[in-house]
C-alpha cells in the first residue's frame, strides 16, 4: 500500500467568498436546528439559546426578560447567529484555502472539526469574558455541536467552491 501525502503549504489562492458565505448559512442552520432540538429535549425553553445569542448585541437586558417570544428579540437573535455563523465559515475558508487544505473531503473534514473544537474553546472559554452568561452553556452537546458546525462549513464550502452560478437557468441545456 502506498501512501500519497498531498503538499499543503501555502498557495496564493484566495478563498470562494460565495461558498464560504453558503456554508456558513447551512451550518448555522444546521447548528441552530440541533440547538433547538437538544434544548427541547432537555425540556428547556426554546426562547433561552436565543436570548443568549441576542443579548451578545442587545446587552443583558435581553437575558433579564422571562424566556418567551419575543419578535424583536428573536430577530436580532437570528441575525447575530447568522452573521457569526458567516463570519466564522470565512474564517475556516480563509484558512483553507491559501494551505490547500481543501484538497479533498478527508482533509477537509479533519480541518472542519479542528476549526470546530478551536471554535468552541474560544466562544466558550474565551468570549466568557466578555459575555459571561455563555459560560452556563458548557455542555457536551455544544462541544459536538460546535464540531458539527466546522464539518457541515468546511464539507459545504468544499462542494460549492469553484461553481459558477447558473446565471440564466440554461446550464446544461443546449
Amino acid at each position: 500500500m502506498e501512501l500519497h501525502m498531498h503538499s499543503h503549504h501555502f498557495v496564493r489562492r484566495l478563498p470562494d467568498w460565495r461558498a464560504a458565505l453558503i456554508g456558513g448559512c447551512v451550518a448555522g442552520a444546521v447548528f441552530l436546528v440541533i440547538e433547538l432540538f437538544a434544548t427541547a429535549v432537555a425540556g428547556q425553553s426554546l426562547w433561552g439559546p436565543l436570548r443568549t445569542t441576542a443579548a451578545i448585541v442587545m446587552g443583558r437586558g435581553a437575558l433579564a426578560q422571562p424566556a418567551t417570544f419575543s419578535s424583536g428579540i428573536m430577530l436580532m437573535a437570528l441575525v447575530t447567529h447568522f452573521v457569526l455563523s458567516i463570519l466564522f465559515a470565512v474564517i475556516l475558508a480563509v484558512i483553507m484555502a491559501p494551505f490547500s487544505l481543501d484538497s479533498s473531503v478527508e482533509m477537509a473534514s479533519l480541518v472542519g472539526a479542528v476549526f470546530g473544537v478551536l471554535l468552541y474553546v474560544v466562544n466558550y472559554y474565551g468570549m466568557t469574558q466578555l459575555f459571561p452568561w455563555f459560560a452556563d452553556s458548557r455542555s457536551g452537546v455544544n462541544f459536538l455541536n460546535h464540531i458539527l458546525f466546522g464539518l457541515v462549513a468546511a464539507e459545504t464550502y468544499l462542494s460549492l467552491e469553484g461553481e459558477k452560478p447558473d446565471a440564466g437557468g440554461t446550464a446544461g441545456t443546449g
